[in-house]
């Protein structure tokens, strides 16, 4: 069974940092694009990253850009998500997914994040508290 299984969240305080890690059992991780989603409580799903299977391409949501970056290491097959300056409003639990199918652009070439995945993690919680 694939199973995908995220790392690095915690305790940090605001303007703080943590580098998320996202590995996968059993699968071609090279293959695969990533995506990172957060859920706070009683609250929805939010995707915040994606990256392609060659980690030539990525995209991020609003409210993270500038301060997350989605990067990728093939030979180590892991997927990370650098988060920087860390606020209140980032406490949540952070899952990755990974899917085989390819990532399309828009007519502007940006990419598109999808929603949906074929595998998911179990997440880690990450809380910005002082």
């Amino acid at each position: 069974q694939v199973q995908l299984e995220e790392s690095g969240g915690g305790l940090v305080q605001p303007g703080g940092s943590l580098r998320l890690s996202c590995a996968a059992a059993r699968l071609n991780f090279p293959a695969y694009g990533v995506g990172w989603f957060r859920q706070a409580p009683g609250k929805d799903r939010e995707s915040l990253s994606c990256i392609t299977s060659s980690g030539r391409t990525t995209n991020y949501a609003d409210a993270v850009k500038g301060r997350f970056t989605i990067s990728r290491d093939n030979a180590r097959k892991l997927v990370f998500l650098q988060m920087n300056n860390l606020r209140p409003e980032d406490t949540a639990t952070y899952y990755c997914a990974a899917t085989p199918r390819g990532f399309y652009s828009d007519s502007k070439g940006e990419l598109i994040c999808p929603d949906d995945y074929d595998f998911w993690g179990r997440g880690t919680q990450v809380t910005v508290s002082s």
